[in-house]
């Protein structure tokens, strides 16, 4: 399956060039080795609402399948990135976004103060990481077992009765 995928890491800090961004090319890398998937585009953006909204939509309407957001997912006063996701999407996924929680509570129970989210615009499956890489890899093991799955029903490429898991 041809799978196009987009990486976008919210971060003031690595907008700004005073951090480097660690989570991004950690996505891309776990992504090539896992699925052989596509990285169509890679963006760093400031925690700002209409910078995030414009770039998810922009891939969404290139037709990427799959956005990933690495940051922005906290308490903190300027973590906004779940604010933006909802503003694009047009279909809740909160299946996803609670799969992650749980699986993350196994490991620290600062999980469920995760804020990510998940959904669907126009074919394209977003999801929200958190910003820390450890976590991001963390989510990703669980996300890996059924993303080929949920693209393929996005793209109505197998109906509902085929499964894969990625390893």
């Amino acid at each position: 399956m041809h799978v196009r995928v987009g990486i976008l890491t919210v971060s003031d800090r690595a907008a700004s060039g005073t951090y480097e961004d660690e989570s991004g090319p950690l996505i891309s890398g776990i992504i090539n080795r896992r699925s052989g998937w596509r990285i169509s585009r890679q963006a760093i953006v400031p925690d700002e609402i209409d910078d995030i909204v414009t770039i998810i939509t922009s891939w969404c309407h290139e037709g990427l399948d799959l956005i990933l957001t690495t940051g922005g997912t906290g308490f903190a006063p300027r973590d906004v990135t779940p604010e933006a996701t909802l503003k694009v999407i047009e279909k809740l996924t909160p299946g996803i976004s609670e799969a992650l929680r749980q699986e993350s509570l196994k490991i620290t129970p600062h999980a469920m103060l995760s804020r990510a989210v998940a959904g669907i615009r126009q074919g394209t499956l977003i999801i929200n990481l958190p910003g820390n890489p450890k976590a991001v890899k963390e989510n990703l093991d669980v996300l890996m077992l059924v993303l080929p799955h949920a693209l393929e029903q996005l793209k109505d490429e197998g109906g509902t009765e085929t499964t894969h898991r990625l390893v």
